[in-house]
């Protein structure tokens, strides 16, 4: 599972009331299939809009903070995001996690980061464990974790701790009191952190974050050119077994 995140995980004088985190989730006998359609991709890019295959696509960048993207117009920048929404819609044995903090009400010691990351990791354990993921299947089907820079001790203690105490509210047709000790069994290794201009697939979870904060809180921009709607273009690679109450499968907190 490839991570990545969209907005700000304070609490106090935080300029974002949303906190998006967001996990894409590939089989390892699909990665060099999708790698190369991702590669194909971007040679797109290059034809049509002279994005270099070597530049990093960040979504926030290439509306807001272009940087040497200068050179490409602004609508131009944001078309190669809705392209590159329809492209990671094809590809249909991707499937994208997706967890929203909503921080407005939550208690000055919520812990967003932490509650963010704990709700995208045991997610991705969930499905993992019940077979729930497209493509192929194994009895003993194992998950790593690559992410993008971040606080990485924090994610690293977090995984570790839950490899050994994870506590999981009992479910409410069986109980409302007490928790069950789940600790994590189909994941492996610690989470293995990567710059996020040497990955595609990074940037293409960059740009699902991206989308989702912008479907929940739009800058001006993008609320002027219906960016607030390119997340529904990601529908068909969306995880809803992650959550039964979104229909979209968001789990918000």
């Amino acid at each position: 599972m490839y991570i990545d995140e969209s907005g700000d995980s304070g609490i106090v004088n935080s300029p974002s009331r949303y906190f998006v985190l967001s996990g894409l989730v590939v089989h390892e006998l699909r990665w060099h299939t999708y790698l190369d359609t991702l590669v194909r991709f971007r040679r797109g890019l290059k034809q049509a809009y002279g994005l270099r295959l070597r530049e990093e696509f960040h979504a926030s960048a290439m509306v807001n903070r272009p940087g040497d993207l200068v050179r490409i117009p602004r609508h131009h920048r944001l078309a190669m995001l809705r392209h590159f929404a329809d492209c990671i819609s094809t590809m249909t044995e991707f499937s994208v996690i997706n967890i929203v903090v909503d921080k407005q009400g939550k208690r000055p010691d919520y812990d967003v980061f932490e509650m963010a990351w704990k709700a995208l990791i045991q997610r991705f354990e969930n499905t993992l464990s019940h077979h729930n993921f497209p493509g192929p299947r194994n009895p003993d089907d194992r998950g790593l974790l690559l992410c993008d820079h971040t606080d990485e001790r924090r994610v690293r203690d977090l995984m570790r701790k839950m490899r050994r105490f994870n506590p999981v509210p009992h479910h409410p047709a069986y109980s409302t009191i007490g928790h069950r000790n789940l600790p994590l069994v189909s994941l492996v290794e610690d989470p293995n952190f990567r710059d996020s201009g040497h990955s595609y697939f990074i940037q293409a979870v960059d740009l699902v974050a991206y989308l989702l904060y912008q479907r929940v809180a739009p800058n001006a921009y993008m609320r002027r050119q219906s960016g607030q709607h390119y997340f529904d273009r990601l529908k068909p690679v969306l995880c809803r077994h992650a959550s039964t109450s979104d229909p979209e499968g968001i789990v918000w907190l």
